[in-house]
């Protein structure tokens, strides 16, 4: 018998399809993972921005984990939204008892327009229950200075990585000036991932995209820096396939399925 690579989404629900778990599936689904997704909120957002958000009860995000983890026993998790302290830990409490061999947190802290999407007190509930249990962190340099209050973005990743035990922080560079720099930072390594700017005002979840597309990538057997550069890649190109489509007024989503692979089966099946 063989199986295929399964990845699960946990994160938000965008109706607008660009950013969470939608996002997440169709990355999943592009990179020829099989995806499962538990949903931590509702929102309501279009390509122009979020209005409102509303937190699922954090006993069904749990329950939800459970049926996809107890039998569908995924490869790799990716975890964005997180609204408070209950749900935090509910993901955590699941995580716990059933472990799974690589998860992503993309810790998604307010919108692109600024809507805050957790819970202030959250913040040290998710750095103190979660952040010991994930393989890979993925802030922006935004989110970095809400985790952190060092300025140097690389002592900020050290000090996390010290304080709650995280293997590996992928700083994400594309909130700055120039071309976008991501730097991966552990205990011990550095390393950089140069990017490319892409022209388009199609840029609705990229940060969605990444953390899925590496959580996809390490499903199917990639090592993670090998994962992080492939994942950089498929953004660039979702990206760059997007930005002539006239999608919504504001921000519209990326072409996720310019070049969609098979559903893979795993390496060793």
């Amino acid at each position: 018998m063989t199986h295929y690579n399964i990845c699960l989404s946990v994160a938000g629900s965008d109706p607008s399809g660009g950013a969470g778990i939608q996002a997440d599936l169709k990355t999943f689904s592009a990179l020829g993972c099989y995806g499962a997704a538990a949903i931590t909120a509702i929102t309501v957002q279009n390509t122009c921005g979020v209005t409102r958000s509303v937190a699922v009860d954090g006993e069904l995000v749990r329950d939800q984990m459970l049926a996809v983890l107890t039998d569908l026993k995924p490869q790799s998790v990716k975890i964005g939204m997180t609204p408070n302290a209950d749900i935090i830990g509910h993901i955590a409490d699941s995580l716990g008892s059933h472990p799974v061999p690589f998860v992503v947190l993309d810790p998604i802290i307010r919108s692109s327009s600024g809507h805050p999407l957790i819970a202030a007190d959250a913040i040290e509930t998710m750095c103190r229950r979660l952040l010991p249990l994930v393989s890979l962190l993925t802030p922006n340099l935004d989110e970095l200075k809400c985790l952190s209050d060092k300025p140097d973005p690389v002592e900020a990743a050290r000090e996390i990585i010290s304080r709650f035990y995280v293997p590996a922080i992928l700083v994400k560079g594309g909130h700055a000036q120039g071309e976008p720099t991501d730097i991966l930072v552990t205990a011990d390594s550095i390393t950089t991932f140069e990017g490319r700017r892409v022209d388009t005002k199609n840029d609705h979840g990229t940060g969605c995209t990444l953390s899925s597309a590496i959580a996809a990538y390490v499903a199917t057997g990639h090592d993670l820096p090998t994962s992080i550069s492939l994942a950089k890649q498929y953004v660039s190109r979702a990206l760059a396939e997007g930005r002539d489509v006239c999608l919504g007024q504001g921000h519209g989503g990326m072409n996720h399925f310019f070049a969609p692979l098979t559903l893979r089966k795993q390496k060793n099946s």
